[in-house]
């Protein structure tokens, strides 16, 4: 077993070891070289808060499959998506999502991606092995590929399922967040996202696409978001090209990979080297409604805490925006509340505004949530 060591911003590259004994630490922000299963093996019980799982879609293509002008295309057909026959496969996920039950927290979730190929089968296999199933969530491709041969529908979707360990368990569910980031309105379990391509999709070193299922890092950012607070590990064992990898990184989260083929994790390790993560502020999330009670800033507004007029900055003090009467800002051109200028600014999906956004006191930036706590104690 070969496993890479933590990836850093300096190096990004491939630095084997060899330990066969079952780990006695979690190989946190590193890639491991090797079965998933027999590696999965060796991870501690109940170590995990989630896992993400992109197996292999036993797609069994026949041929080459050509465009109209007569253009190979490039399809999935490679030898780690091949099996013998659907037992075989069905005989192969069970001893995943087997030790993938083992690893995971009690509180945690794991979700699933696949395509018609798959997908059933292992929705059976995990309701099979007591997981219980929460979503299934449909990413409805906003530009797939056509189906060249014109004789089905083109296939413009896949399904991810998501579960807990079973029915009582407490799993994290950030609903405020995905609201924030639906502008304002419940998510749905319909996710029109574009599929991997341009600058996003990983080359290898001939500059050709180095998977041929990458996922887009929008996908494994709206799943991470939603059920992963910073901190949390997340597993993927089907590692790829690392986008879970690189977007647990750019959130505040931990992680850890596993996959079988050099090439693949190669890629994947300069790839998260070269992530930058979100600042601090903005992965800080709102809390839960249920947990605090709602302040909106325009009540701070109007009861003097920040002043119509005033003016408050990031943490870094890189934008400067002033306070409207009505509660909103404006800054650099953007216009709206704090959490959407402040997501605006950093070109990012979401922001709390209460932790990005500071005023000056007594010469020190102070974040703005200090004063909506200190009005929330007049309050109490």
């Amino acid at each position: 077993m070969n496993m890479i060591l933590p990836v850093t911003e300096r190096e990004g590259r491939l630095r084997p070891r060899t330990s066969p004994k079952p780990l006695r630490e979690l190989p946190l922000d590193q890639i491991i070289l090797g079965d998933c299963i027999a590696e999965m093996a060796r991870l501690p019980d109940k170590s995990v808060d989630m896992i993400f799982a992109d197996p292999p879609y036993n797609l069994q293509l026949g041929g080459d499959l050509l465009r109209p002008e007569g253009g190979k295309v490039d399809a999935c057909d490679d030898d780690w998506d091949k099996f013998d026959s659907l037992a075989t496969y069905d005989d192969f996920t069970r001893e995943w999502l087997a030790e993938a039950r083992r690893i995971l927290k009690d509180d945690g979730t794991i979700w699933v991606i696949g395509s018609y190929h798959n997908i059933y089968r292992v929705g059976t296999l995990l309701q099979d092995a007591d997981f219980w199933i929460l979503n299934d969530i449909i990413w409805r491709k906003s530009n797939p590929m056509p189906n060249f041969r014109g004789t089905r529908f083109t296939n413009a979707h896949e399904t991810l399922i998501w579960c807990a360990k079973d029915e009582k368990a407490r799993y994290t569910f950030n609903y405020r967040q995905m609201k924030a980031l639906n502008d304002d309105l419940q998510m749905r379990s319909d996710w029109v996202l574009p599929i991997c391509s341009g600058g996003e999709r990983a080359k290898d070193g001939n500059g050709d696409k180095a998977h041929p299922t990458q996922k887009p890092e929008s996908l494994l950012y709206r799943v991470l978001l939603s059920c992963t607070k910073p901190g949390d590990i997340v597993l993927d064992p089907f590692f790829g090209t690392g986008t879970t990898g690189a977007v647990a990184r750019r959130l505040g989260r931990r992680w850890i990979g596993i996959e079988r083929e050099p090439a693949y994790a190669k890629v994947a390790a300069a790839r998260i080297a070269a992530t930058l993560p979100l600042d601090e502020s903005a992965m800080t999330v709102m809390a839960d409604k249920r947990s605090a009670p709602r302040v909106a800033f325009g009540l701070l507004v109007e009861s003097g805490m920040v002043p119509a007029g005033s003016l408050m900055t990031d943490a870094k003090r890189r934008w400067t925006a002033t306070v409207g009467a009505d509660g909103s800002i404006v800054c650099d051109g953007h216009a709206g509340s704090i959490h959407k200028v402040g997501a605006a600014l950093q070109g990012a999906p979401s922001c709390n505004g209460w932790t990005f956004w500071h005023v000056d006191v007594n010469g020190q930036a102070q974040p703005i949530d200090a004063l909506r706590q200190a009005h929330l104690s007049g309050l109490a």
